[in-house]
């Protein structure tokens, strides 16, 4: 039982000022920039404007940042962990923090941003109260604020309701075309053997993820990464039978 609670408590802005009052180093969820960085490059150029959900202490905005990114945006639910990454990176312009509750992001403007990262906010949200209402407002609020042909670039694992049947039909309410990539769990920065999957080729999907299950295999051990396109040009009634590639 104390496990569901900490675990619905994922949600509450009150865990995770909790949290980072009590964490002093750097924390990444699922992936660190290193592991990823060939596939954000393929998606995001490094003159667009990112903004990074659920930023918490992660170094994920850093490492984009070293790579060459000039605007990334980080907004986190917790005042406590903003005000210290604010201090951190003082001197360096190119990472702007704010604290902010990704259902309601009001404080930007509709098309701000070429990109959205999100290592582990659609899953926190989905494991407390009300999950599929918070999921649904949280998605809403990232197209309004992703310029048309814009990519929202989602890392999870198959915890916390994060299987890709679960996780399609949630995205497919909002983006009219969606890739799957995969990375296997824990990638060493000095591994010389070649991956297990290729992080730069999308899985194929059809509609109930047999063919991904043919091609993975059952209880894969990996990360899966949805790159999802706002496509403007659908009306909002013909969202939810959208395909995916």
């Amino acid at each position: 039982m104390a496990t569901e609670t900490c675990t619905q408590a994922y949600g509450e802005p009150s865990y995770w000022d909790n949290r980072y009052s009590n964490e002093s180093g750097p924390f990444d969820w699922y992936q660190k920039y290193h592991s990823l960085a060939p596939l954000i490059n393929l998606y995001v150029s490094r003159h667009h404007r990112i903004l990074a959900v659920g930023c918490g202490n992660s170094a994920f905005s850093e490492g984009m940042v070293d790579d060459g990114y000039v605007d990334v945006v980080n907004v986190d639910i917790s005042s406590v962990v903003i005000e210290a990454m604010q201090k951190k990176y003082c001197n360096r312009p190119q990472l702007k923090y704010m604290t902010m509750d990704v259902r309601n992001m009001s404080a930007f403007e509709i098309c701000s941003f070429d990109a959205v990262l999100d290592k582990g906010t659609l899953d926190s949200l989905l494991c407390g109260n009300n999950s599929r209402e918070n999921a649904t407002r949280m998605l809403e609020e990232v197209w309004r604020v992703l310029k048309e042909n814009g990519v929202y670039i989602l890392v999870n694992s198959v915890v916390t309701y994060g299987a890709p049947t679960y996780r399609l039909s949630l995205l497919k309410r909002s983006f009219s075309l969606i890739k799957l990539h995969v990375t296997e769990k824990y990638v060493s920065e000095k591994r010389t053997d070649p991956p297990k999957w290729d992080l730069l080729k999308p899985v194929p999907l059809d509609n109930d993820t047999s063919l991904l299950e043919t091609v993975l295999g059952q209880n894969p051990d990996v990360h899966y990464i949805y790159i999802c396109t706002k496509d403007s040009s659908l009306k909002p009634d013909q969202k939810h039978d959208v395909a995916v590639e």
